[in-house]
């Protein structure tokens, strides 16, 4: 019994910990992106200013942020943005466009 409570014990931790790392797009938006992108183009829900981006496809965009390009530095800026970061606050722009 107490091994099967023990199992029990650390699959709920670990469920937990998955929830508590899961990243916030809007969140990782709000601190590394809405700076420029609530200013510059391509401004946050601008459909005309995002659609030749949107045509290149999901890699491509996620390449030029983390590579940067143009007036946009690698990872916006913030060098300690993981891929996961980058990934989450790429997703809830494109999100605002719907």
């Amino acid at each position: 019994m107490k091994l099967i409570l023990l199992g029990f014990t650390a699959a709920a931790a670990l469920l937990m910990t998955n929830q508590v790392l899961a990243v916030d797009g809007k969140e990782v938006y709000a601190k590394s992106c809405a700076g420029c992108h609530a200013v510059l183009s391509p401004k946050l829900g601008d459909k005309t200013a995002w659609e030749l981006r949107l045509k290149q496809g999901a890699d491509a965009l996620m390449t030029s942020v983390l590579k940067g390009k143009g007036t946009m530095p690698a990872k916006g800026g913030n060098a300690s943005l993981s891929e996961a970061d980058i990934k989450a606050a790429v997703d809830y722009m494109l999100a605002q466009l719907k």
